[in-house]
Parts: structure tokens; sequence; C-alpha cells
């Protein structure tokens, strides 16, 4: 049961979202451009930045959503199974291990992120921006972890509805949808 009254049928992060438009909009924009604007990572890649965070602040709902959306954009389910299991033997490559590696500290703490763990990732071909939307990136799931897990906003157990929600992610980005989200009242979650 949420800690304070949203709407039912929006699940997660979506019912907070519309709880207050107005704060949802700039954290919807700064998502949209880190995990969706121009990128030399892809955006498979980014989604499984935001998974490993998740994943690290036991955020079931996020992590069930971000994973699903990292499958449906890399095309398979293994690598991110494999990502969530050990970075270091997950089948991506040396830089893609090194920018996990620094998300998951920052998860920790931002302190937690040292030359050490910068520089391995410039050796494996980083560049500076991709270091910096890393720790933003896992910085902006550490606060969407926090904003569901703080409110108890509702987590769906059917794994159906983090499929039609990934779809959704992918097909439309973190911008709100035109029309709202009315149309969902019709389809209770589970």
């Amino acid at each position: 049961m949420p800690h304070i009254e949203i709407e039912s049928h929006l699940p997660g992060i979506t019912g907070l979202l519309e709880y207050r438009k107005d704060s949802a909009a700039p954290i919807r924009e700064l998502t949209q451009i880190l995990l969706r604007g121009p990128s030399s990572l892809t955006e498979g890649e980014r989604e499984l930045i935001a998974s490993i965070v998740c994943y690290g602040n036991e955020c079931r709902f996020c992590t069930t959503a971000h994973t699903a959306a990292a499958n449906l954009l890399l095309g398979e389910t293994t690598t991110t199974a494999s990502v969530l299991n050990d970075i270091n033997t997950a089948p991506v490559s040396e830089k893609m291990k090194a920018l996990l590696h620094i998300a998951s500290l920052v998860q920790k703490s931002g302190k937690q992120v040292t030359e050490e763990a910068v520089q391995t990732a410039k050796n494996a071909g980083a560049t500076d921006l991709e270091i910096h939307d890393t720790v933003l990136i896992a910085a902006l799931f550490c606060l969407y972890n926090r904003y569901v897990d703080g409110l108890n906003a509702f987590t769906p157990g059917d794994p159906e509805y983090y499929k039609t929600l990934a779809d959704r992610i992918v097909h439309h980005g973190y911008t709100r949808l035109p029309g709202g989200y009315d149309h969902l009242k019709n389809n209770p979650v589970q």
C-alpha cells in the first residue's frame, strides 16, 4: 500500500510522476536526454547502467522495468542477467564493464568513485562524456529508486506488465504520454 494516495492504475514511478506533474517534468526531461538523447553509448548500454544501479538499490520495480527495457533494446536477455549477476564476467566490452563498475560505486556513494576506477574506464576507451553521463545516470536512478521505495509505490508482480512498460519506454521514451495515462484505467495491474 503506497504511503500517499496515488492513482491505482499507475504503479511504480508513473503514478508518482503523475501525482506531481510540475516536479516530474524536469526529471522526465533529464531522463529523456540521458537515456534517449544522442550518445556514444547505445540506448541498451544506458539501460544497463540504470539496471545495475536499481538492482544494487534493491528497487524491485525499477530493476524489473529497466531490465525489461534493456532486454528489449539488446534483443536478448542473457546480457542483462549476466551484468546483474557479475559485471566482470558479463558479455560486454571492457569499457562497458568499467562504466558499470563506476555506476555501481555511485549507487553506494559518489565518494566511492576513485581515480583508479575512472582511469580504468579511460584506459578501456571511455570518454570523459561517457564517464560523466554514467555518473549522472547512476545518480538519477538512485533518486528514482528512493522515490519509488520511499513512498512505497505499488510494484506489480505480473511480468507481462513490465514487458508492456518496456515497450512504452523503448518506443516512447521517458516523456509523458501526450494524452496522459487514462487509457490504462481499463487494464487493472496485478
